[in-house]
Order: structure tokens, then C-alpha cells, then sequence
């Protein structure tokens, strides 16, 4: 409940004040009757007229009370909140070549501490459809795009090398199967976030056509090259005796093809990144988080609805209840 006019209440006091005055004025007026003893007087019940005699002038008194509140407007509100959400479709393209175990990003391996990241990126979304890819000499998709997230994050929990797919790295295979997915989106912004830590060596789409699919469609790509070029240790297991598993080391050369990953986002008007530590990697997904922000627009429409009506009806009978009993059960005559 709110009030309109509340400079209105101001004639209340005006009421307070005239009703005081009243009451010294009829109070000096009173006609007084000289007499010995009105020990007998005294014992003369009062009859309801003399009980009645003050009721219309404190009917009145109300009545003015909810005229002033009826001037003052009260009205009941009812708000409603329209959120207009312009939502971002986003692909994450996830290289998964047995390179991606390489350990140089610490505390984990360049796919652990991909997923880590990206699943922190998840939870920072709250309107967006998100799906996963994953590649390394072929690609499907892990995911379509949803706005599950809990089924997202689980199953991108569950992501390793796999030797079931062909060996390698796809990236335009990988890149068309992401237009693909996200082609017909409707979402007025639709990104490709895309991790790899190879050049292009296997598929039979070359990384350009995939490039061109992209740009047709009017997606954004952001490009991260993952880890150290050169020299790296790539971790194997070996049964041992009893069961036991021995972590053993093979050499093998790490290179990103920057050249390729940096067309790939400046054509599409996204931008390149280069993570080699974890940290490096967390900014990168801050920056793009930063970038591509949901649009969400409030508009809020308040309805009034008006109570002062009742107010004067409440004083219209107090008043008219007043002038009942002023005439037919406390009326003097002469």
C-alpha cells in the first residue's frame, strides 16, 4: 500500500485542531444550574440520549479522518519484471591427441588442466548454450549444444585420449564439425572456442575450407594454442609385476601452428591466444568470458491500483450515521 498525495495527511492536524477548539468553546459555553444539594440528581440514571449526545460529533470526526485519507490516494502496487536475455551459443572445440598428455602445465597435463578451465568457464555461464567437440585425427561431438550444464560438465569430466578414433590432429575436420553444430543457431552471437596443442596433419577437410564454412555463417572464432613449443616428454605406462603400472617418458616434438590459429580468429573477428602455463590459460577464458557477455534487458511495468474509493464510501456512512442519530435519538427540543 502507498499513498499519492500525501501532503493531504497535513489537513488531519487541521481536524485535531478544530475538534480541540470545539471542545474548550463548548466546554466555557456550558449553561450551569445553581442548587443546594443535587445528591438526588446524582442519583437519576441517565438515559440512552445522554449516552448518545456525543456519538454524531465523534461519527463526524471520523468521517472528516477518512475523507483526508481518501484525498490522500492509497494505492496498491503490482509490479512485473520482463527480462529480455540475448543468449551466446558457444561450441568448445577440445583437442584430445595423446600430445595433450604432455605435462608443462602445472599441477596437470595440458588436457586436465583444459577441462579444469573450461569447466570453471561453465559454471560462469548462466543463459548460454554451450556444447563440447573433440578431435585429434577425427572429431565428433560430445555434446550438443544445451543449457545442461550439469550434463556438460559431466561428461566433459569424463574426456581422455582415446586410441578408438584415428590418431593425429584434424583441425579443419574439428572446425567444420563445430559450424555444424552450431550453424542453425538462432543465438545473435555464436563462438567457437577452440583448443589445440598440434598443426594440422590428419582429415580430409582442409583447415581453410573449414574456415570459409565458418565466416559463411557468420561465426566468431577464438583460437588458443596450447603449451610449449619444442622438446617434450609424453608419459606411457608399462605393466610391471604385480600388477603395477610404471609411469615411463618418450621424447616427441610439440608445435603449434600459430600462423593457421591466428587466421582462424582474425578472419572470423575473434582473437588468437597463446597459453603455456595454467595460468595463462585461466586469463585467456576470463578474456573471452569478458568478451562475449550475455545481454539481459529489465524492463519493469508498475500497475496501480486505486483504494480511495471505499474511504469515502466508509465516510459517507459514518457521516450519514451521524445525522440518523442526531435527528431521531438525541434531538432536543425546545
Amino acid at each position: 500500500m502507498r499513498w499519492h498525495s500525501t501532503w493531504a495527511f497535513l489537513f488531519l492536524f487541521l481536524i485535531i485542531a478544530v475538534a480541540i477548539l470545539y471542545y474548550f468553546q463548548r466546554k466555557s459555553k456550558t449553561a450551569s444550574l445553581v442548587y443546594s444539594n443535587i445528591d438526588n440528581i446524582k442519583k437519576v440514571p441517565k438515559g440512552i440520549r445522554a449516552y448518545l449526545s456525543r456519538l454524531p460529533l465523534i461519527l463526524r470526526l471520523l468521517a472528516l479522518v477518512l475523507a483526508v485519507l481518501a484525498l490522500a490516494r492509497p494505492q496498491e502496487s503490482d509490479t512485473k519484471v520482463k527480462k529480455n536475455v540475448e543468449g551466446i551459443d558457444i561450441i568448445v572445440a577440445l583437442d584430445v591427441s595423446d600430445s595433450m598428455l604432455i605435462e608443462d602445465m602445472k599441477p596437470s597435463n595440458r588436457l586436465e588442466t583444459s577441462k579444469e578451465t573450461i569447466r570453471k568457464f561453465i559454471d560462469g555461464r548462466t543463459s548460454d548454450k554451450i556444447g563440447l567437440v573433440v578431435f585429434s585425427g577425427e572429431s565428433y561431438t560430445r555434446v550438443p549444444l544445451t543449457l545442461d550444464y550439469t550434463l556438460l560438465k559431466k561428461s566433459l569430466s569424463e574426456v581422455q585420449t582415446s586410441r578408438n578414433i584415428k590418431m593425429g590432429t584434424a583441425i579443419g575436420v574439428a572446425l567444420a564439425n563445430s559450424v555444424a553444430r552450431i550453424k542453425d543457431s538462432t543465438a545473435e552471437s555464436r563462438v567457437i572456442i577452440f583448443l589445440t596443442d598440434g598443426e594440422n596433419n590428419s582429415g580430409t577437410i582442409d583447415p581453410i575450407t573449414a574456415l570459409d564454412i565458418a565466416k559463411g555463417y557468420g561465426v566468431k572464432i577464438y583460437s588458443i594454442g596450447m603449451g610449449v613449443d619444442g622438446q617434450a616428454q609424453l608419459p606411457y605406462y608399462i605393466n610391471a609385476p604385480g600388477g603395477r603400472k610404471i609411469k615411463r617418458y618418450r621424447p616427441m616434438h610439440s608445435k603449434v601452428n600459430e600462423e593457421l590459429l591466428t587466421r582462424l580468429a582474425d578472419e572470423t573477428g575473434g582473437k588468437f591466444y597463446r597459453a603455456t602455463t595454467t595460468q595463462a590459460l585461466e586469463n585467456v577464458f576470463s578474456d573471452i568470458n569478458s568478451l562475449e557477455k550475455t545481454k539481459i534487458e529489465t524492463n519493469s511495468f508498475t500497475s496501480y491500483t486505486e483504494h480511495f474509493a471505499k474511504f469515502l464510501w466508509m465516510a459517507f456512512f459514518l457521516y450519514l450515521a451521524s445525522v440518523i442519530i442526531e435527528t431521531f435519538l438525541v434531538r432536543r427540543f425546545p
